[in-house]
C-alpha cells in the first residue's frame, strides 16, 4: 500500500537547515554513500509535495535543471511561481488534506514524498496524514536553524521500523506513525 513519507536529513540536534536556509553543512558530506539508498527510495515515489521555500531553494541552486523530471510535484504556495519546463510541477494552496488527495491520485499506487521543509511536514503531521518519517541524522550539531518537525501539538506515538547506517557516521531511522 502506498504511504505518505517525510524523508529528510537532519542535524543531531534536530535542524534541517540553518536560519538562513543554508544546507552547506549537509552538502559537505557529499552524496556518494547515500546515492544507492536514495535511488531505491525514489523508485517507490509516485508524487512529491514540497513547500515553497524548498522549491525556491532548489530553483536557486539549480536554475537550469529539475532533478525530478516529469514526476508529479505539488508545491504548496500562495505566490505565483514559474514551473521548470517539461516538469511535473504544479502549484497548490489551501488545506493539506485535498493536496494529499491530489498527490495520491497522481502517485497511483506509489508513495508520496513530503520533502521539506519542516513546516510543510508539520502541517501533514498535525493533520495526522504522515504514515512514516525517514530521518537521516548527520553527525553534526547546528545549534539553531530550521526545525525538523515544528508541530503545533505533540504527535501520536511512533515506532521504529528500520535503520540504515551510512559511511561517515550518518544513520537513518525510519518511524511508522501509530
Amino acid at each position: 500500500m502506498a504511504k505518505v513519507i517525510y524523508y529528510v536529513a537532519s542535524s543531531l540536534d534536530g535542524f534541517i537547515a540553518t536560519e538562513d536556509n543554508s544546507l552547506d553543512w549537509l552538502l559537505a558530506f557529499g552524496f556518494d554513500s547515500f546515492q544507492e539508498h536514495y535511488d531505491r527510495f525514489m523508485s517507490g515515489v509516485g508524487a512529491i509535495i514540497m513547500g515553497a521555500e524548498t522549491y525556491d531553494w532548489l530553483r536557486a541552486e539549480q536554475p537550469d535543471t529539475w532533478d525530478y523530471g516529469e514526476l508529479p510535484c505539488l508545491v504548496l504556495t500562495h505566490r505565483n511561481l514559474e514551473a521548470p519546463p517539461a516538469s511535473g510541477v504544479r502549484f497548490v494552496s489551501g488545506d493539506v488534506q485535498p493536496v494529499l488527495e491530489q498527490a495520491s491520485a497522481l502517485a497511483e499506487d506509489r508513495n508520496v514524498w513530503v520533502i521539506g521543509g519542516g513546516n510543510t511536514a508539520a502541517q501533514f503531521a498535525d493533520a495526522g496524514l504522515l504514515d512514516e518519517l525517514w530521518i537521516t541524522y548527520m553527525p553534526v550539531a547546528l545549534g539553531s536553524g530550521r526545525r525538523l518537525l515544528p508541530v503545533t501539538s505533540p504527535t501520536g506515538r511512533m515506532h521504529l521500523v528500520g535503520t540504515t547506517q551510512f559511511n561517515g557516521g550518518a544513520a537513518e531511522l525510519r518511524f511508522a506513525v501509530d
